[in-house]
């Protein structure tokens, strides 16, 4: 199986992570994150989200987050916007990269946003047309590509359909969501390949959920069919509010393990990594999600 010389990671920990943990991190332990993951070689760390702080409280202080990190030139640190009130809170604090999110599920969507697909993607529509005029860079987040919580099957067709549309937007990447962790390999390559028929293979990311065990094999099986960029979380941070006893998202330490494995380049720092993973559970008060933290610490 032929892989990608290097894969990019998208480190989503500091925002997808925190935002779906129960407990709250104080503003300085969160730029502490951020700064202690930018120092790991990572190229991309999703840093935080300027949604509605009732929807999501666990982000509220957003704009005190982004003002404060140490930012480094070779970093990337994009912030989810729901909207273009939330494009211009991020612009106002300096972001110059963004992302905005659906699902490919009309139910998921519905319930999640109180809006249907079309409708989200209009919402989007301003926020991509201001943030060409500016510069910014967009990225484009696809939820329940494997399965929904509501509705169950995804059909092939809709996940396409909706990565089209953002893509067509003007989206620069867009990343590919297991929300609920439901997806096995071969159904991970068959959603990947469709739609890699309408989107070039570049311009997409996958993001799998550890829900069932099944996130490293999937993204295994989506790298050999040329994905060359995956999002992962610092100590498997996450969860999933939707999905029964799911164990978040894939935790970057054993993804950076695999992919060093198999001689695939990173530019991470294991060691940094593994540190920063068990500091931010000790944060959280929990367990590390990392299986590598784990058989290490045992070790």
């Amino acid at each position: 199986m032929a892989l990608p010389r290097q894969v990019r990671i998208v480190e989503v920990g500091p925002r997808d992570g925190l935002q779906n943990e129960s407990t709250i991190v104080p503003t300085a332990a969160k730029i502490e994150l951020i700064d202690r993951l930018s120092a790991t070689g990572l190229q991309t760390v999703e840093a935080t989200s300027f949604v509605s702080p009732k929807w999501v409280p666990q982000l509220a202080d957003a704009a005190e987050v982004y003002a404060g990190i140490a930012r480094r030139a070779e970093v990337r640190y994009p912030v989810l916007v729901p909207n273009l009130q939330g494009y211009e809170r991020a612009r106002a604090v300096g972001a110059d990269e963004v992302a905005v999110f659906t699902a490919a599920s009309e139910t998921f969507n519905r319930r999640n946003t109180n809006a249907g697909i079309d409708e989200s993607l209009e919402r989007f529509a301003p926020v991509l047309e201001r943030a060409q005029a500016d510069g910014v860079r967009v990225r484009g987040y696809v939820s329940t590509v494997l399965g929904c919580p509501y509705q169950g099957e995804v059909p092939l067709a809709d996940v396409v359909r909706v990565a089209s549309a953002l893509h067509a937007m003007g989206c620069y990447e867009i990343s590919l969501g297991d929300t609920i962790g439901v997806g096995t390999p071969g159904k991970a390559r068959d959603m990947l390949l469709a739609v890699a028929a309408e989107v070039p293979m570049p311009a997409l990311a996958v993001h799998f959920h550890d829900t069932f065990g099944q996130a490293l094999a999937n993204v295994l099986a989506c790298l050999g069919e040329g994905v060359a960029v995956v999002d992962a979380a610092v100590s498997g941070t996450g969860g999933c509010p939707y999905a029964r006893g799911a164990s978040g998202n894939l935790a970057t330490e054993d993804l950076v393990y695999m992919l060093h494995g198999l001689g695939v380049e990173t530019g991470v720092d294991l060691d940094a990594l593994v540190d920063t993973g068990a500091w931010l559970a000790g944060i959280l008060g929990r367990d590390t999600g990392s299986k590598v933290t784990r058989a290490r610490a045992a070790g």
